[in-house]
């Protein structure tokens, strides 16, 4: 079993090596890990981090690549180009796994009951929320409840390498919501899953919507999600009725994080 990790990196110095260490860590032996870091044009200390790391680690295959600032998703793309992997599992470079969750994740995909193809999990203290339904500590994902909410972060994801054959690489003209636009395109062929667990500790356990990087920027992620509500009516996976009525729910959407943004800002303490 291989398992290859695609970790994109930009500026990441402070974070990047407890990103290593929690993949490092995992309860699963490192020799069915590959590691690939795509080193985005950082500016700061993390290539030298990096490289001093993979010194230091020689017994875990660790691959770093360096290119010129081109987005987060044309620096995930180059690391799932080279995956070996019979999985592929996505992290960032400032997030952290929990030491059980690959081996638990594994486990569910290994399963033939329900053919699980791509399992997701929890982050931080966050709980599973509508239109999910726990199930057997699982919770089906769909098309439909796709729409209405991403329940997928990034880092939590585990899939069979057989989707990225299928579905193909994420939009590089997309930098905001993309994880979402690829999540819609696997869940029309493939199945998805969320284990009711938390096993990943994003953004050093803040809250990661409306906080910083590029899920801070939600003017931007808004347009994200109107641009993939354009693809899949321009695919005709929604049909114009559901694509004025998702429309018009997304900036509902929008104005209400905005709101509760502000709320925390001023009340409570990141």
């Amino acid at each position: 079993m291989l398992i290859s990790v695609i970790i994109p990196m930009y500026n990441s110095e402070k974070t990047i090596l407890k990103t290593l260490e929690s993949v490092k860590n995992q309860t699963i032996d490192t020799e069915c890990f590959e590691i690939i870091i795509i080193n985005d044009g950082s500016s700061d200390n993390s290539e030298f981090l990096v490289k001093k790391f993979i010194n230091e680690n020689s017994e875990i295959n660790i691959t770093l690549i360096n290119q010129p600032n081109k987005g987060v998703s044309a620096a995930r793309n180059a690391g799932l180009k080279m995956a070996k992997g019979e999985y592929i599992a996505l992290l960032d470079s400032d997030d952290e796994w929990l030491p059980e969750k690959t081996e638990k994740q594994i486990k569910f995909l290994n399963q033939e009951v329900e053919n699980i193809d791509f399992i997701s999990c929890n982050i931080n203290s966050q709980k599973i929320l509508f239109p999910y339904v726990v199930k057997n500590q699982l919770a089906k994902v769909t098309f439909k409840k796709l729409l209405i909410r991403n329940g997928i972060p990034v880092p939590s994801v585990i899939f069979k390498s057989k989707i990225l054959q299928k579905v193909g690489y994420f939009d590089e003209n997309q930098n905001f919501a993309e994880d979402h636009h690829y999540w819609l395109k696997v869940s029309l062929n493939f199945n998805m899953y969320i284990l009711n667990e938390n096993l990943v500790i994003a953004g050093n356990g803040k809250r990661t919507f409306g906080v910083s990087g590029l899920s801070g920027n939600l003017f931007e992620m808004e347009k994200g999600f109107i641009y993939n509500l354009k693809s899949m009516y321009s695919q005709k996976k929604i049909n114009f009725i559901e694509f004025i009525f998702y429309r018009i729910f997304y900036k509902a959407k929008f104005f209400l994080l905005i709101f509760r943004n502000q709320f925390y800002s001023i009340f409570k303490k990141e």
